[in-house]
């Protein structure tokens, strides 16, 4: 192919436009043979989008008509499919979402036998595949089938994890953003003991992230306070990133729930190498306390991918992303987000979640800019010149950071300085270059 399919979290787009039935055959059919195996068994996972029967059909036709035994589990988290291709022994995994975006988008991500994300290698193998025409052996296509009681194998792993997590008395408000965890969320916390109310757990094939979950997370602010809950989780549509919010209706980032957790590992002796591995995105101030608490950190490019990669290499099991994306290795090989609201609650053993650690920030302003073509920033020249001049002026005092989204037509600017003025200020003139230049 020409362009480049696969981004940082596999291939997405809109849906019937750029993540085509077509595509999605072709990718299928195209995953199977670079495997290189006979007849593998292929899981198959979606989230809620209205696309996502048509790309689900589409994926398995192609994925059979090169051999594979397709097992169809439906709707479930993405970190579902890491776990049931390690319970089954399956080959491949596929999993039909475009995570926080909107319902008109969809996306085809892939896992290796192993429950981890496919490798950009493997990727870009696969895509140089696309144009091929090769079917299955003569006289012999996969078979599609239903895998029954997926739903159930997802939720008993999750058990026990955390079988000696007691929450009873503990007033519990999900916000399940109408995606992949509608069913599965409130289903874990009320066996654990919780008394558990809900949003966004009416899904209609549209309003995945419409309002809700960890990309609006105000709605779960504002009725985690009316509703005098003791604490809420908002989880975005593939339910593999997760934000909490205070009794007091305080968000909690991903940052100050990674830190919460790290801490309370390190104290049990559970955190293997005594380091964690995070993105270029978190606070600075989260860095410094985490080094002052003796755990060594690792710094990543942005994306869950490549926080798995760093932990991989060195032999560590947690990391994350100021997004939500928490990865605790010790219980699956991605980030979960109901898994990570259970450890949140794991490590709070009883407090309230406004007792945590609590650490003063720098200042960040982030803003995402819309442009024609977000690969356009590596020749930006204008744009350069400017996040240098900035970069310099903040040097000892904060810093900048301007990189292409790897999902979407964007530009994220982000700035730490010691001042939300001096920050906004900064940010305000990078955003005003780069859309000058690029939008």
């Amino acid at each position: 192919m020409a362009r480049k399919l696969f981004g940082t979290d596999g291939v997405r787009g809109v849906a019937g436009s750029e993540i085509t039935a077509e595509l999605a055959l072709a990718l299928g059919r195209a995953a199977v043979l670079q495997s290189g195996r006979d007849a593998p068994r292929v899981l198959v996972v979606r989230d809620t989008r209205e696309s996502g029967e048509m790309l689900e059909a589409a994926m398995a036709a192609g994925l059979a008509s090169a051999g594979a035994e397709v097992l169809l589990a439906g709707v479930l988290p993405t970190p579902a499919a890491s776990l049931l291709i390690r319970r089954h022994e399956l080959d491949l995994g596929v999993v039909l979402s475009a995570s926080h975006n909107v319902y008109s988008d969809n996306g085809v991500k892939f896992f290796g036998d192993d429950g981890f994300k496919l490798s950009d290698e493997r990727e870009q193998a696969i895509e140089d595949r696309l144009e091929d025409t090769e079917h299955a052996t003569p006289g012999r296509v996969g078979r599609i089938r239903e895998l029954h009681g997926a739903r159930a194998d997802y939720v008993r792993d999750l058990h026990a994890r955390f079988q000696s997590l007691t929450l009873a008395g503990i007033d519990v408000l999900l916000d399940c953003a109408n995606g992949a965890t509608y069913r599965v969320a409130p289903d874990i916390f009320e066996r654990l003991g919780a008394s558990v109310s809900t949003l966004g757990v009416d899904p209609d094939g549209r309003n995945i992230n419409a309002g809700c979950g960890s990309t609006h997370i105000e709605a779960l602010a504002e009725a985690v306070v009316k509703g005098g809950h003791d604490v809420g989780f908002a989880f975005d549509g593939d339910g593999d990133r997760v934000l909490a919010v205070d009794r007091d209706g305080t968000v909690v980032d991903g940052d100050e729930l990674l830190l919460l957790v790290a801490l309370h590992l390190l104290a049990e002796d559970r955190l293997p190498g005594r380091g964690i591995a995070i993105t270029v995105m978190t606070n600075l101030a989260f860095t410094n306390e985490l080094e002052r608490a003796g755990i060594e950190v690792a710094s990543t490019a942005v994306g869950d991918r490549y926080v798995l990669e760093a932990l991989r290499e060195r032999g560590w099991a947690l990391g994350g992303e100021q997004s939500g994306h928490l990865i605790e290795l010790g219980f699956a090989p991605s980030g979960d987000g109901i898994a990570s609201a259970l450890l949140v609650l794991e490590a709070l053993a009883g407090r309230d979640l406004g007792e945590r650690n609590r650490v003063e920030k720098l200042p960040q302003r982030l803003v995402n800019v819309r442009v024609r073509d977000r690969g356009s920033l590596a020749g930006a020249s204008a744009v350069h010149e400017v996040i240098e001049i900035e970069s310099r002026a903040l040097a000892g005092r904060g810093r900048v950071l301007v990189r292409p989204s790897g999902t979407e037509p964007l530009i994220r600017v982000m700035v730490e300085a010691p001042s939300v003025e001096e920050a906004e200020a900064v940010c305000a003139r990078l955003v005003a270059i780069v859309e000058s230049t690029l939008g």
